[in-house]
C-alpha cells in the first residue's frame, strides 16, 4: 500500500513540475494543481495509513488514527482551491490584456 502511495505521489510531482515549467498559462495552472494534490497526499501519508480506526481519542480505545494530518490536508485543500481560482482569474486577465496565454506575455 505504501509503495503504491509513494508512486502516486512521485507521478503527481513529476507531472506537476513538468506542467509548471511549460510556457502557457493553462498547463501552469494544471501543474500547480497536481503539485497541490501531491503535497496533500504526502501530508496524509505522513500521518501513517490506518484503516477503520476512529480519529477521536476515547477511553479504552488503543488504536486510533492521527487527526492532525487530516486537518492539515483539509486546510491545504481549501488554500489550494483559493490559489487555483486566483491563478485562473489572473491568467484570464493577462490573456485579455496581452491577447496571449504565454507566461511571459509574448
Amino acid at each position: 500500500m505504501e509503495i503504491v502511495l509513494a508512486l502516486m505521489i512521485a507521478i503527481l510531482t513529476v507531472a506537476g513540475v513538468f506542467l509548471t515549467l511549460r510556457a502557457r498559462t493553462y498547463p501552469v495552472v494544471l501543474g500547480l494543481t497536481l503539485l497541490a494534490y501531491a503535497v496533500n497526499m504526502f501530508l496524509f501519508a505522513m500521518g501513517r495509513l490506518t484503516l477503520n480506526q476512529a480519529p477521536i481519542l476515547q477511553p479504552g480505545v488503543v488504536n486510533y488514527a492521527d487527526p492532525l494530518p487530516q486537518a492539515l490536508v483539509l486546510t491545504a485543500i481549501v488554500i489550494s482551491f483559493a490559489m487555483t481560482a486566483f491563478v485562473i482569474v489572473l491568467s484570464l486577465k493577462a490573456r485579455g490584456e496581452f491577447d496571449s496565454d504565454h507566461v511571459d506575455g509574448k
